[in-house]
């Protein structure tokens, strides 16, 4: 599903559905602040529609699944939970950034074409490790869309997990892919060209 809706939107916003790869993406200087913030409010309003939506059509398993609200699950403490989701967030928006990057488009013609395929795969292998610590947030505005529908205590409790460890794993993925990976390239490359040829 995240393939299909990454590569429908791609032409439309670059296939923004997710507050925490929008905020990378700004840190990286790949999108402006205003069109970040106009993307995570509409992220938000999406998510509310989509989960009254799956209320309205299924009100008996919504209710009996705990309208998909993101918690922490019994046998886990909070710091375990933020560290799934910061690591599992830091997967998902390093996978955006190496499957986008230009300087591999330009090299690689398809890869435009399969940018959606590793970025859907990487949330199916997040989903595979976190759901059972926190049903997997990585997405604020899935977390929060559900919290607000839902609308019990427990869905609220520990909310804030669902924003800060995406956005810090976002933050890890930017400052790897930007600062180090980057920098640690062009070392290289100027490294292979001040060597002479034979």
């Amino acid at each position: 599903m995240i393939f299909i809706l990454v590569y429908c939107t791609a032409g439309i916003s670059g296939g923004h559905i997710n507050p925490a790869v929008t905020f990378g993406l700004f840190l990286a200087r790949k999108v402006s602040l205003i069109r970040a913030v106009s993307y995570m409010i509409a992220q938000c309003l999406g998510a509310i529609c989509g989960v009254g939506l799956v209320k309205a059509f299924m009100h008996n398993p919504y209710n009996r699944l705990g309208g998909g609200a993101n918690t922490v699950a019994p046998g886990y403490n909070k710091g375990t939970a933020l560290g799934a989701e910061i690591i599992g967030t830091f997967v998902l928006v390093y996978t955006v950034f190496s499957a986008t990057d230009p300087k591999r488009s330009a090299r690689d013609s398809h890869v435009p074409v399969l940018a959606p395929l590793p970025i859907g795969f990487a949330v199916f292998m997040v989903h595979l490790a976190t759901i059972p610590i926190t049903g997997t947030g990585i997405n604020p505005a899935r977390s929060f869309g559900a919290a607000v529908i839902f609308n019990n205590g427990k869905a609220w409790d520990d909310h804030w997990i669902f924003w800060v460890g995406p956005f810090l794993g976002a933050l890890a993925a930017a400052i790897y892919h930007q600062y180090i990976l980057r920098a640690q390239a062009a070392k290289a490359l100027g490294s292979f060209r001040s060597n002479p040829t034979n």
